[in-house]
């Protein structure tokens, strides 16, 4: 049940980004939006090179291996999903609207449950999962 959750919630996430992009309400002229998705891009690609190559699963479900403790994975448990978070909020603020605002807020909800799956697998594979998880916060760096 929670593994189908999960690859629903990665679906409706990459719906949510494609549909923000065809309405023209990702991208914008601004400095401040353009730094910010600079800044989820080079998060998410620096999160993704984090991994070994036979690590990386784009299931909440993890592989085999170990805890990821390099890269921004020092820093936050999930920088994939804050780096599609700072993406689509970005988008969202620079083109406010209700529609938009609750494209946001559903896309947050999806990261949410995501988290929890993810986290739970997480728990129950490695037995050191709790003190790192203790040691560092979920999106943003001693923050949340």
């Amino acid at each position: 049940m929670m593994t189908q959750i999960s690859k629903y919630a990665l679906v409706a996430i990459l719906v949510l980004i494609l549909y923000l992009l065809i309405s023209g309400n990702l991208l914008s002229l601004s400095p401040a939006v353009i730094a910010l998705q600079l800044l989820a891009l080079g998060l998410s690609v620096w999160a993704r090179r984090s991994f070994n190559p036979d690590q990386f699963s784009i299931h909440a479900e993890p592989k085999q291996g170990q805890i990821l403790l390099n890269g921004p994975y020092r820093l936050i448990r999930h920088p994939m999903y804050a780096a599609a978070l700072l993406l689509i909020w970005a988008g969202v603020v620079a083109h406010m609207s209700p529609a938009n605002l609750l494209i946001g807020v559903i896309a947050a909800a999806i990261i949410a449950v995501r988290i929890t799956v993810e986290e739970q697998y997480l728990r129950t594979r490695y037995p050191g999962y709790a003190a790192y998880s203790g040691q560092t916060k979920r999106l943003i760096p001693y923050v949340i």
